[in-house]
């Protein structure tokens, strides 16, 4: 099943509130991973129903980024799902939270 898993995306959510606490963790990951960063939403984007940037990253940068995320994230919300062409299981099924679960805006998908 995981040969079906082309990459990943971890989306940190934040608010004028964390702006520069996620500024500062997005900076970090991109010095220490080889990921993709996107641009740093500030207003709710697709499905995500708070400000948001997403971090791309291959399948062999998994077991580097998350246990990162999982010890440096300084409160911040974080969503990552796969990417295996199917959107709606990659953001419901197959979904991973660190943090609080935020209801996605899951119509997108339909």
């Amino acid at each position: 099943m995981t040969d079906v898993i082309k990459g990943y995306h971890a989306h940190i959510y934040f608010n004028e509130e964390t702006l520069t606490v996620a500024e500062s963790v997005i900076a970090e990951a991109d010095q220490l991973f080889d990921i993709t960063v996107g641009r740093m939403h500030r207003k709710p984007v697709g499905p995500h129903p708070e400000w948001s940037c997403q971090l791309a990253f291959e399948n062999d940068e998994f077991a580097k980024l998350i246990p990162w995320l999982i010890l440096n994230r300084k409160g911040l919300t974080v969503f990552i799902h796969p990417l295996t062409q199917n959107d709606l299981k990659d953001h419901t099924d197959f979904a991973l939270w660190m943090g609080s679960i935020e209801p996605l805006k899951l119509d997108i998908f339909q």
